[in-house]
Formats: C-alpha cells, structure tokens, sequence
C-alpha cells in the first residue's frame, strides 16, 4: 500500500506556486476520476476522493492557503487555531494588536469568538448528456459528497470541552497601551473560547464529515460541451456561519450517430438519388425532435 499523504498540495498533485485556476483544474480532473458514482464500492477512490474535496477546500481559499502555507496542516485540525473558522489576527497583529483591533475596541465593535464568517468552497462535477438533452433542457439526478457539520458534535469537533481558563471563554485577551484599548485572539484557546478535552469519534475532531446527497439538476436548454451550470450554495459549508459555496457542472455533450452541432446548429447528411436533385422532390428530413418535410428545389 502507498503511504499517506499529508501534503495537499500532493493530494492534488500540484506545486506550491500553482495559480487558483491550476488548482481548480487539478481539483475537478481528480474529482471526475474518483467521485463515488463512477467508481461504485471502490473504497479506496472514496478515500482520494475525501482526501481531494479536503485538499481543496483549503488551497481553494486563498486565505486559507496562506495559513496553510505557514503554519501546514494541523491548525485545520481538531484544537488548531483555524478549527470551525476561529483564526488569529495574524497579518493584524503587532506590538500594538493590529489597528483593526484598536478601533474595533474603541467603537464597540467585536468579532465573535475571534472567528471570521467565510463562503465555503465551491465544488465542481461534471455530467455527460445526450445531444437531446442538451437541444430541449433536462432535469438530472446528481449525486454529490460533500462536508457536513458533524452530528454526533454539532461540528464542534468534541466530544467534551472546557472553558478557556486564560480568556474566560471570550475567545479574546485584553490589554491597554495608555489611551489605547486592545483586543488580541486568545493564543491559549484560538479563539474559540474553549477547549477540547475530548475529541469526538465519530468525525477524529474535525467537526466535519461527508455525507453524500442526491439533488435535482435543471439543465438549461442550449448547453454545449463545456458549459458551467451553477448551482447556488450546493457546494461545501462555510465555517463561522459564512454561506455555503455553490456546486458547478461541466457539461459534456456526447457526439450523435446521426447529427453534427456546430455552435447552435445542427447538421444532417442525407443522401438522395440523381432524379431528386435533378428534378426536385419532396422527402422527409430527420431533425432533433422529430421529423420534417423539406422540398428540394
């Protein structure tokens, strides 16, 4: 058997200076070659395929990939400073705790728990349709994996936990630089305002798990190979109470024994005989949705 890997930019087999649109191609070429529906009871395409939606939806945030680049994997786990979206100020912070913590303190604003809402990561898939399909529109069965808060923890990654001792639960530390009232996450508790003491067996402390939906795709009339079809907030769950992302579909349109589709067209080639051309006819023309008569000339 390989060994584990633990980088995600291995699980999706690109390097650490890939752009967001060499990462999201790599994303959906793996997801295509392992998602569940395609590789029915192979339960090691199941694990790549946890292991890649893991992958992206860290190095598919930007702000995440940063963390991720300098602090790896484990502040994403169970007890880490990003755990369920609680991140420190880092980038904010300095000896003066970050002059967005400043003013926030002065004008009674406040974060809560320290945690920033974000979107979640969208997903991709991609679906084949007959040249039917594609002509009239059609409503598809898809079947999607994606992250769901965990509910034998309610997402919270624990099975027990306690109250931070250092912040009181406040997920926040409070100092004073003469006239100057300043706010710094916890360093002790992330954040979070709390500890595991715990972690929750069902998900290994992560506070997510995948659960696989069936949901109705409506395909528009007119799609054609290489079409995005985007379904809003399908896609994977946003952490500090940030919206869902969406799911988006690439259409593949499978070629036709009979017709040919160039942009909105469709060509047919039909033979006739000397006579016809010669003298004119009437003959009956297959055409997408049926059939039609057209006079020759």
């Amino acid at each position: 058997m390989a060994p584990a890997v633990n980088d995600y930019y291995e699980m999706l087999g690109v390097n650490k200076n890939a752009s967001q649109d060499e990462i999201k191609k790599a994303y959906r070429k793996l997801a295509r070659k392992y998602h569940p529906d395609l590789n029915p009871g192979d339960k090691t395409s199941e694990h790549k395929f946890k292991e890649i939606n893991e992958a992206y939806s860290v190095l598919g945030d930007e702000k995440k990939r940063a963390d991720y680049n300098q602090f790896g994997k484990s502040p994403f786990e169970a007890g880490g400073p990003w755990f369920e979206g609680a991140r420190p100020d880092f980038g904010e912070t300095s000896d003066f705790g970050g002059f967005g913590d400043v003013f926030s303190d002065i004008f009674g604003a406040d974060r809560r728990h320290g945690q920033f809402a974000r979107k979640g990561a969208d997903m991709f898939m991609a679906i084949e349709l007959s040249l039917e399909d594609a002509f009239t529109g059609v409503t598809r069965p898809v079947t999607i994996t994606r992250e769901t808060p965990c509910r034998a923890c309610n997402g919270t990654g624990a099975e027990s936990y306690q109250t931070c001792d250092r912040c009181k639960g406040s997920g926040k530390l409070q100092t004073s630089k003469g006239f100057f009232r300043m706010s710094q996450t916890c360093t002790s508790c992330g954040g979070s305002g709390r500890k595991i003491t715990k972690t929750c067996k069902a998900c290994n402390g992560r506070g997510k798990t995948l659960q696989t939906d069936t949901i109705k795709a409506k395909i528009p009339a007119g799609v054609d190979t290489g079409s995005i079809v985007k379904l809003k907030g399908m896609g994977g769950r946003g952490e500090a109470g940030g919206p869902p992302g969406d799911l988006r579909i690439e259409m593949t349109v499978r070629p036709h024994p009979v017709f040919t589709r160039k942009e909105n067209d469709i060509y047919v080639d039909l033979p006739i005989t000397f006579g016809e051309a010669a003298l004119g006819a009437k003959i009956e023309v297959p055409t997408i949705d049926g059939s039609a008569v057209m006079t020759i000339p």
